[in-house]
């Protein structure tokens, strides 16, 4: 079987139990170990990672990475997860379950700037690097034996070692002949892990899980497979795929391939975004129509930063709202022209917000563009509302001014007095945006 030593790469025999070379005992062995090309890398613990790298005192502390007392844990250190520290959990719940823990507020910067590092080395690999967030990416090997002197497992065992090296965090390497698998086996040994998994073995692997280990299916869509029969993956994998299409359309034929480790998709660098957000928890419920504007006006300028920055305009604008209780309420609506403006994104947001006045109390609040497209055909001059090109002016003009000097030297707010017009404070007064809404 072949194997070899993930620490110094020598070539482990199969009774071994350590690197005869080094005595590691972090071998990696599989009978298909050099056939496999597709792999997944996700970073461990990526925030709290670079904290503890940044805070040697840290190392042996649990630590949370979140808001206050009502945002939610954006990541934990394993040492956190040992007491039930989940991402996503509200900080409320994490305290109690770890009240020791040492909480960090997110630095999204200098995440950013990690991220770019590693994502350097990956396509130091192979330019076949799809992203699928900050700290995780699938990778196609296929072809690059010849240009790193070795087979891709090794050079992936190479890309690790030199991220802990170089770089100070660590992560955990999937490698198989899909990007199914190779996210599955990724999860296997967090974290520093490394594990290899063949289609037989992940046909075994899956059969006890629940249908939700398949990517895609959630709640609703287990409840509907249940109702039909399909608890466990196995059960999937026992059934005809014809009947699945029957009831189920093409997501029954994805989710039966899928059941049998099946997954024809391939690893597509530069995937375009399919949508622009920002969103925060608030300090405390609110259910004001100005307060919630107030907080409401920088989340639409930092969509329409991001928009720009890419290049990128939208058509769809979309409010979203979390309840008291953390039910969600979202609202869409469809605008005539893209736009990456932050006056127009707010336009349109409040006016999905005021019908949403009604006492109730919002503990989250967030905005979003969908259906991006080139940002070259944003914001067409408007003949009939000249003062929306006065608007657009405005707000270009700060952004050069903020390229120049820093976000901080234009601070644009709102005006809340009694009776007047709500609007940027530099900016005119516009009509609503008109178009498409949709109530979700």
């Amino acid at each position: 079987m072949a194997g070899f030593c993930r620490d110094c790469l020598t070539d482990a025999p199969e009774a071994a139990t350590r690197c005869p070379r080094c005595g590691s005992p972090r071998l990696v062995r599989d009978p298909e170990l050099d056939h496999f090309r597709i792999a997944h890398v996700d970073c461990d613990a990526f925030y709290a990672a670079i904290e503890k790298r940044d805070r040697p005192d840290l190392a042996d502390q649990p630590v949370i990475i979140g808001g206050g007392r009502r945002g939610v844990v954006a990541t934990a250190c394993y040492i956190a997860r040992t007491f039930g520290v989940r991402s996503a959990m509200p900080m409320f719940e994490a305290r109690r379950l770890c009240p020791h823990a040492v909480v960090i507020r997110p630095d999204m910067a200098k995440y950013a700037g990690v991220g770019r590092q590693v994502r350097s080395l990956m396509l130091a690999l192979t330019p076949l690097v799809e992203p699928l967030s900050i700290d995780e990416a699938f990778l196609d090997l296929t072809g690059t034996e010849r240009l790193h002197g070795a087979s891709p497992a090794r050079t992936l065992a190479r890309f690790a070692a030199r991220v802990e090296r170089e770089i100070g965090i660590t992560v955990s390497v999937g490698l198989s002949s899909n990007k199914f698998l190779a996210k599955l086996a990724s999860d296997l040994e967090k974290p520093r892990g490394f594990s290899v998994l063949g289609p037989a073995a992940a046909i075994r692997l899956l059969a006890p899980k629940p249908v939700t280990a398949i990517f895609g299916v959630g709640q609703a869509t287990a409840a509907a497979l249940a109702r039909a029969g399909y608890r466990t993956v196995g059960d999937l994998q026992r059934a005809d795929e014809t009947s699945l299409m029957r009831a189920f359309g093409p997501e029954g034929l994805r989710l039966a391939r899928l059941s049998r480790g099946i997954d024809a998709r391939a690893v597509t660098p530069d995937r375009p975004a399919k949508s622009i957000s920002a969103e925060t928890t608030l300090d405390a419920d609110l259910a004001d129509l100005r307060a919630l504007e107030k907080v409401l006006w920088p989340l639409c300028e930092t969509v329409a930063g991001r928009l720009k920055a890419k290049g990128l305009a939208g058509r769809t604008v979309t409010l979203k709202l979390k309840r008291s209780d953390f039910r969600l309420r979202t609202r869409s609506r469809g605008l005539p022209d893209p736009t990456a403006l932050a006056d127009t994104l707010f336009t349109v947001a409040r006016d999905l917000l005021a019908p949403e006045i009604d006492g109730t109390r919002f503990r989250l609040i967030g905005v979003g563009v969908g259906s991006l497209g080139p940002g070259d055909a944003a914001d067409p001059p408007d003949l009939v509302d000249r003062r929306a090109g006065r608007v657009a002016a405005a707000e270009h003009a700060v952004d050069r001014i903020r390229e120049k000097f820093g976000r901080a030297a234009v601070v644009r707010g709102l005006v809340l007095e009694d009776g007047a017009e709500r609007a940027p404070k530099d900016a005119p007064a516009r009509p609503p945006v008109r178009g498409r809404s949709d109530r979700a």
